[in-house]
């Protein structure tokens, strides 16, 4: 089982840069073995796939929208998840989910994963 707490959202404009966390208590099994995606839920809109990484973090997957201006990495030393968020647009706020799944590397859909945080909000102004 697996607890997440994301944190580092804010507001920023247009073409800066954010650095959100994700921060995994495990109990019985490791960190190491959860693989990690990001997605966001913008408001009335259903939530949306970003990255996603596998257990060792050397494989990756990212939506086109995000892809060459995000980058999703680990530290299983600390046990978090880290989504680099660069260039940023206005189409980019949204409250962003961290979620964890036992597959070795996380899927594209929502029904992928087992366990979620409560969310961060990033703001994006024009």
């Amino acid at each position: 089982q697996v607890q997440l707490v994301e944190s580092g959202g804010g507001l920023v404009q247009t073409g800066g840069s954010l650095r959100l966390s994700c921060a995994a208590s495990t109990s019985g099994r490791s960190f190491s073995n959860y693989a990690m995606g990001w997605f966001l839920q913008a408001p009335g809109k259903e939530r949306k796939f970003v990255a996603a990484l596998s257990w060792s973090g050397s494989r990756t997957n990212y939506a086109d929208s995000v892809k060459g201006r995000f980058a999703i990495s680990r530290d299983n030393a600390k046990n978090t998840v880290y989504l680099q968020m660069n260039s940023l647009k206005p189409e980019d706020t949204a409250v962003y989910y961290c979620a964890a799944t036992t597959a070795r590397l996380g899927g594209t859909s929502v029904y992928d994963y087992g366990y979620w945080g409560q969310g961060t909000q990033v703001t994006v102004s024009s």
